[in-house]
């Protein structure tokens, strides 16, 4: 097999996300040739303040140049399908940022696509490289809690609060009709089924817009800028700042989540709970370190993250021995190594151990159901078809 260090990759954007993308790279070994952005000039500069090699003045210089194996996609999500389609038709890897698509249509294309051209595609659903995630979703399968009953838990920021926040995912054009739910709940959706083994069914959703009309800044803002610009355009909001949702799972589970970008002092909050017929376990991103396990009989208890003390997943995920914290950063880390494992290998595993696009477009699908039940105010099944 091949050595990760001989692979090499370009991101498409540079921003915050990206900028994660191309360390987390680097730090796997894998070589990052450059980046591709939204001008030559654009690019160029984030190349150098990256200390990156260059950059590509346009998609096609990118996709002939045969250093190129795998392409990172995090540019902003209307244009995740023009571009993936044009990295599978030249026969590259692909790991894309979620969501996969702006519609359940052109996602479902993208894994059709994909297939096709048997190369490694994978969906940034990071949060489940977590180490106890990981620890938590092979506990949860050797039956460790019992049969799961109950999923709750929430996924809560701030950055959107006031009406002068602004950011390209608050335009539909861009970011796509469900924002909240799109832009952060997919990661809390994905999580609870990956860690809780189980599949949302069903779905009754309330949405609710609270800034009506925003100020969009007259230039361009960096995602979390907590700069205020002078020269603002009133702009009518329609997508969702938050959401509750009641969810039934396949195994007869239920659940409820509620998703805000508008929660003062939230920064990066997901916290969820499942509780099953033997135990409960429950989690918090801002203590990622911590996983509490409830029992009735005996005394409860909180697993420190420690690769010693995990089983083989959270130990494989792990990159630093018990008490040296890991977080978000190196979560990216975990998933490209389980990534580019299949890359060297040269192509995807039967079972990869990683989010592919099928489960991207899975949660398009749930997205969809969503939608629906915010729009007609009731349940609604997730169609997937027969």
């Amino acid at each position: 097999m091949r050595r990760i260090s001989d692979i090499g990759a370009a991101v498409i954007g540079s921003g915050f996300i990206g900028s994660v993308h191309v360390e987390a790279l680097r730090r796997l070994g894998v070589r990052v040739h450059g980046l591709l952005e939204v001008s030559p000039e654009h690019g160029a500069r984030r190349a150098a303040e990256l200390g990156l090699p260059g950059s590509w003045p346009t998609m096609d210089a990118m996709l002939a140049d045969d250093r190129v194996e795998v392409v990172h996609v995090t540019s902003p999500n209307a244009l995740h399908v023009p571009q993936v389609r044009r990295i599978l038709a030249a026969g590259r890897h692909v790991v894309c940022e979620k969501p996969l698509a702006t519609s359940s249509a052109e996602s479902a294309e993208l894994v059709r696509l994909a297939r096709e051209a048997g190369v490694v595609n994978a969906v940034n659903f990071n949060i489940r490289f977590y180490p106890l995630n990981q620890h938590l979703a092979r506990l949860v399968a050797d039956g460790g809690l019992g049969e799961v009953r109950l999923v709750t838990g929430h996924y809560f920021q701030d950055w959107l609060l006031l009406p002068t926040d602004w950011n390209w995912r608050l335009d539909p054009a861009e970011g796509g009709t469900l924002r909240a739910v799109g832009d952060i709940g997919s990661h809390w959706l994905d999580l609870a089924s990956y860690v809780g083994g189980v599949r949302v069914e069903a779905v009754m959703a309330d949405l609710a817009t609270f800034v009506k009309v925003r100020h969009q800044p007259a230039g361009p803002v960096e995602t979390f800028s907590t700069e205020r610009a002078t020269d603002t355009i009133p702009r009518e909001m329609t997508t969702d700042d938050a959401a509750t949702i009641l969810l039934r799972f396949s195994n007869g589970a239920r659940g409820a989540v509620a998703i805000s970008q508008v929660s003062a002092g939230r920064k990066n909050s997901l916290q969820y709970e499942i509780d099953g017929s033997a135990a409960a376990a429950a989690w918090d991103s801002e203590r990622p370190d911590e996983l509490w396990l409830g029992r009735r009989e005996v005394p409860n208890e909180v697993l420190l993250r420690n690769p010693a003390l995990m089983n083989a997943p959270g130990a494989a995920a792990a990159s630093l021995p018990g008490g040296h914290v890991e977080g978000f950063a190196d979560t990216f880390k975990a998933h490209f190594r389980a990534v580019y494992a299949d890359v060297a290998a040269g192509g995807p595993a039967e079972r990869p151990a990683y989010p592919t696009f099928a489960d991207g477009h899975d949660e398009m699908l749930v997205n969809d159901a969503i939608a629906a039940s915010a729009r007609e105010g009731r349940w609604v099944a997730v169609d997937r078809g027969a």
